[in-house]
């Protein structure tokens, strides 16, 4: 491909853009200019891009000129105020945050899942929750063979989910417990180190978190079938990176684990790891900086004669957000 394009990153210092610019370099987008824009506070630092410096520009409503793509991450109400000058100025805004993904004007995408859906976008597509991502990256060639009617998933989030704020506490909290000293605790309603909370983002009057119904709502739209059965508890667990997710399914047409293995191991950005008389199966470790999602313990639900159940794990830093965000983009200079 000889074309190449401009492509900005909104929130280019923080920890999912800072991927971004990693993930662009690694898959060698074709680019002829990035630009890097943050809050005044960023303005001025130097940002490595394919070995020369570039200097991060505080990001104003006229940053946009010229760009073909803008890569989103600074946070929900940040791309609701920037959204309308992105799309003034001619660009196409993938948006890594929570604000447009239930509009029903912008496609949610997983390219793996429902790339067609990228092509109905009016200058705005948004990325989808990480841990959905990871998820329906899984069960996607499922249920195409077999058609998913309910999922039940529990996660096992890693504290990088929750920021930079998060990994120091949990690597603090690590450290006071060792030398016997009282534990700080801040960035999480309890101590995060040596414990799990049954707690990601806010409760809802439904006895849900809101991360747990963005797995619902997320999860219907993207397959198209607001009939699917979807239950998650979200869990975090002291990890430094990568989701990991137990699922069980229940599916129209009976599969065995030897055909869903077969799927499984021929499906894009997938890779079976599922060898447990070899100890082997998926783990945050193994996952962490890759942009596969791993799946393992794949096997029949012995509670349901349409039943499967496997485990999942995938970097939510990678996958889930920044490398699922570079895929959309692709998609969109594929038709060029």
């Amino acid at each position: 491909m000889s074309k190449e394009f401009r492509v900005g990153i909104m929130g280019a210092t923080g920890a999912v853009g800072s991927v971004m610019r990693s993930i662009l370099e690694e898959r060698n987008f074709p680019i002829s200019e990035l630009r890097p824009l943050a809050s005044h506070r960023s303005a001025g630092k130097k940002l490595v891009f394919k070995g020369e410096d570039i200097e991060v520009r505080e990001m104003k409503e006229d940053s946009f000129q010229g760009l073909d793509i803008v890569l989103a991450s600074a946070g929900g109400a940040v791309s609701k105020q920037f959204a309308p000058h992105v799309k003034a100025a001619g660009a196409v805004m993938i948006d890594n945050t929570s604000a447009f993904r239930m509009d029903p004007e912008v496609p949610l995408v997983i390219p793996e899942v429902n790339p067609e859906d990228a092509f109905l976008h009016k200058g705005l597509i948004a990325n989808p929750n990480c841990t959905t991502i990871v998820m329906l990256v899984a069960l996607k060639p499922l249920h195409d063979a077999a058609r998913i009617k309910r999922i039940v998933v529990s996660t096992y989030q890693a504290v990088s989910g929750s920021g930079v704020a998060a990994m120091r506490e949990l690597e603090k909290q690590t450290k006071q417990y060792a030398a016997g000293k009282p534990l700080a605790v801040e960035a999480y309603p309890h101590q995060i180190a040596f414990n799990v909370l049954p707690h990601v983002d806010i409760f809802q009057e439904n006895g849900y978190t809101r991360e747990e119904m963005k797995m619902v709502n997320e999860t219907r739209k993207m397959l198209h079938d607001d009939s699917l059965q979807v239950s998650a508890t979200c869990v975090r667990v002291p990890v430094f990176t990568s989701h990991s997710e137990s699922l069980q399914i229940e599916t129209e047409r009976k599969l065995t684990a030897d055909q869903a293995r077969e799927l499984l191991s021929q499906a894009p950005g997938l890779r079976v790891v599922d060898d447990p008389a070899a100890l082997k199966y998926p783990m945050p470790l193994d996952t962490s900086g890759q942009d596969d999602v791993f799946v393992g313990r794949i096997r029949e639900d012995i509670s349901h004669p349409h039943g499967l159940a496997l485990w999942v794990a995938g970097d939510q830093l990678r996958k889930g957000a920044a490398t699922n965000t570079v895929q959309i983009a692709e998609l969109l200079i594929s038709k060029e």
